[in-house]
């Protein structure tokens, strides 16, 4: 990987021990490196397309930092600082922060993540991803069109599926893609489709994208267009509405639909911080979002499409910062804030070192 950016003193090192994707860019805006250095927070985004986790945080002199680490098709993420877990092609993965306060790994990295556990779900395209207060893994199982546990002996164990579904079959019917938690419990979810029939959703993707709220069972809106990434923050409800480009907040009482900002890409993954909202944005992959309406708005404003991330200030809509890769990757997913955390490193089970990393838990 090969990188860029506006200024000289934000050139970002490729990462370590990861699969280097060949030819790509990463460029940066200006500030970044400041921004997130001043909110003590560091960035991870996965890439399904690429198999890969990017750590993007701050090196000693100021610079920005990014680390990649290779997970197979890389998805949902639910990250602290002392934990992530990853959604992947056939598995949930818990990653822990080996470092004990006050140590760094090579000099510069404050956190360190190790693969500790693997539970293995089979391929059921596991979406986003969550944890309740009391440690239970819960994950969008969008093959099977329903939320979805950790089970000891089996692949998953259902917990609840959108009620236009009549059967639990691994038929992708309705693309259930995107969770938002509330007080520690699955409160909203979106799907592109109420599609009851084996990948049903393919013929609704320009509208009928529902979000749903579980508690009541009602379809809060079916307006939006393959949505994805429902989340709560200060109470309000946000979403994606991927088919038009939009970051959109959603009235939760009437589902009216308020879009705040466009943003020139297929949008999958939105985090929070503070008065700021963090997106990623993906490429087509066929050059063209054929039969979305986001096909239009790039044209209406004579842009291109991204691969990156944008950070929007929720006061004005506008973009802050940003992130943008240029070459062979081109998918995005979900991305997540880690606080604390000023430059974070992780150690990939396909890298050579994984079978050697180890430390050893203090005695009683």
């Amino acid at each position: 990987m090969t990188t860029a950016s506006e200024t000289p003193e934000q050139q970002a090192p490729a990462g370590t021990n990861a699969t280097d994707p060949a030819n790509t860019d990463v460029s940066c805006s200006r500030r970044l490196p400041k921004w997130l250095a001043a909110n003590e927070v560091s960035l991870v985004f996965t890439s399904y397309q690429s198999g890969i986790v990017f750590f993007v945080g701050t090196r000693p002199d100021g610079g920005l930092a990014i680390h990649q680490a290779g997970f197979p098709r890389a998805m949902g993420l639910s990250a602290r600082r002392q934990r992530i877990y990853l959604a992947s092609l056939a598995q949930i993965w818990r990653l822990e922060n080996m470092l004990r306060p006050g140590e760094l790994a090579n000099q510069q990295y404050d956190v360190c993540y190790v693969p500790r556990n693997a539970q293995t779900t089979g391929d059921v395209d596991a979406h986003e991803i969550a944890v309740e207060p009391d440690g239970r893994v819960i994950f969008v199982n969008t093959s099977y069109s329903c939320l979805a546990t950790l089970d000891q002996v089996h692949g998953f164990k259902p917990i609840w599926q959108p009620s236009f579904i009549s059967k639990l079959a691994p038929e992708d019917r309705c693309h259930l893609n995107g969770l938002a938690m509330e007080n520690g419990k699955a409160r909203y979810v979106t799907a592109v489709s109420q599609s009851d029939v084996v990948n049903g959703w393919r013929d609704r993707r320009s509208e009928g994208g529902v979000l749903i709220d579980i508690a009541s069972d009602k379809v809060l809106t079916d307006r939006l267009s393959m949505p994805h990434s429902p989340r709560l923050h200060n109470g309000q409800l946000y979403t994606l509405n991927s088919g038009r480009g939009h970051l959109a907040r959603i009235d939760r009482q009437t589902g009216d639909i308020d879009e705040l900002a466009f943003l020139p890409g297929f949008l999958r993954g939105l985090a929070f911080h503070k008065n700021h909202a963090i997106v990623t944005l993906s490429l087509p992959r066929d050059r063209s979002f054929a039969g979305l309406e986001l096909d239009d708005e790039l044209k209406k404003r004579d842009a291109d499409a991204w691969c990156g991330i944008q950070i929007v200030e929720l006061s004005t809509g506008n973009v802050v910062h940003w992130l943008r890769l240029d070459g062979s990757i081109r998918e995005l997913f979900d991305v997540a804030v880690l606080p604390e955390v000023r430059c974070p490193l992780a150690v990939s089970p396909l890298a050579p070192e994984f079978a050697s990393t180890t430390t050893m838990a203090d005695t009683d």
